[in-house]
């Protein structure tokens, strides 16, 4: 009988030991290759937004399944293993000041792939936009320190980045697939993933904040001073406190409105551009958390039009829980991920003894 059940990530420090981290290379190129040639660029990209199978495929590789780690040194091992000339597949980005290299990295493959200018920008786009979303439209307490987008020679591509409660010490993974999203602004994601449900997340991406994210826009193109002027208003900090779930957001993340705490001129600057769209808006150099939790709450408590304050996480940390928390088990997908990866291990060019401990380790994920 498969056991299933929740995975705790705690941060762990320090770095991956050089030893380990050349079999891991190793192994994921060879793993890759044959993942690649047997089932195409597409589906390698695919199964990279799939929690599961990015959490099966760190187990393979060595690296302890129950650590933080375990995202950014699979994505390392990733980007030095493979090379985008033989598999028409490019990893870009990375951890800290590596992932700020991504739009550089991004045109340096571009050569190789021969992508037009078009396709470039609409990658350097996706790769800003993704890391903004999560960072700004999406306020759960876990900030950004990983960013890395993986994609093809035609254009296709997956996002994988991270980010740290540093109060909490946990992590937080967020999966991103081009195919997926008809909006980076609503339901754009293919996966998020934690074991820390947190009770008050400000999540502008949801279906239930479009009317949020209209009105956020139509105040933005209101005359700043304007704006300021319901910043200041007295009776909105009594509203506030009068509703109880308000209240306790405002005690435990201090969700107030504070008009010292707004960038005026970012809200000139964005009155000035007039967004079309909160896609638009959010795209803003500078436009940050506070301004976009400022327009929510001005949404909720003015407007009488609440945003969504429900937690977005879709999974645990690899595959949901046997109680259905946060998330049931996806068998389907749980079967097919380590279909694909053992049959990969088995045609992937390794000696016999290297096979079967990957083998082994993935039965023991299992």
């Amino acid at each position: 009988m498969r056991k299933t059940g929740i995975t705790d990530l705690p941060l762990h420090y320090g770095t991956c030991p050089p030893w380990l981290f050349k079999r891991m290379k190793e192994l994921s190129g060879a793993i890759i290759k044959v993942i690649v040639l047997e089932y195409g660029q597409d589906e390698f990209i695919r199964r990279l937004s799939d929690p599961f199978f990015f959490q099966s495929f760190g187990c393979v590789l060595g690296f302890d399944f129950h650590s933080s780690g375990l995202t950014t040194t699979v994505c390392g091992a990733m980007k030095e293993a493979i090379k985008p000339e033989e598999l028409g597949i490019a990893v870009v980005g990375g951890k800290g000041k590596s992932s700020r290299k991504t739009p550089t990295e991004i045109e340096k493959v571009a050569d190789t792939f021969n992508l037009s200018e078009k396709n470039i920008e609409k990658l350097k786009y996706s790769s800003r936009m993704s890391a903004k979303v999560d960072n700004v439209a999406v306020q759960d307490g876990f900030t950004l320190y990983h960013h890395t987008l993986v994609f093809t020679e035609k254009g296709k591509w997956a996002v994988i980045q991270q980010g740290m409660d540093v109060q909490s010490r946990y992590a937080r993974r967020y999966h991103w697939l081009s195919e997926n999203i008809k909006s980076f602004v609503e339901e754009p994601h293919a996966a998020i993933c934690c074991d820390k449900k947190q009770q008050f997340v400000l999540d502008m991406t949801a279906a239930q904040s479009g009317e949020a994210r209209k009105i956020s826009v139509d105040v933005v193109n209101e005359n700043p001073n304007k704006l300021l002027k319901i910043f200041k208003k007295q009776t909105l900090i009594n509203d506030f406190l009068g509703q109880k779930t308000l209240e306790f957001r405002m005690c435990a993340k201090h969700y107030i409105v504070d008009a010292k705490r707004v960038n005026m001129k970012t809200l000139q600057k964005v009155h000035e551009i007039k967004p079309k769209n909160y896609e638009e808006f959010i795209s803003i150099q500078n436009v940050g958390p506070k301004i976009v939790r400022a327009l929510a709450l001005i949404s909720d408590i003015i407007y009488g039009k609440p945003p969504s304050w429900e937690d977005p996480v879709k999974y645990s940390y690899a595959h949901g829980g046997k109680d259905g928390v946060p998330y049931p088990v996806d068998k389907k997908t749980y079967d097919t991920s380590i279909s694909i990866l053992k049959n990969a291990i088995e045609e992937a060019e390794l000696g016999k003894t290297e096979k079967i401990k990957a083998i082994k380790r993935l039965e023991g994920f299992m």
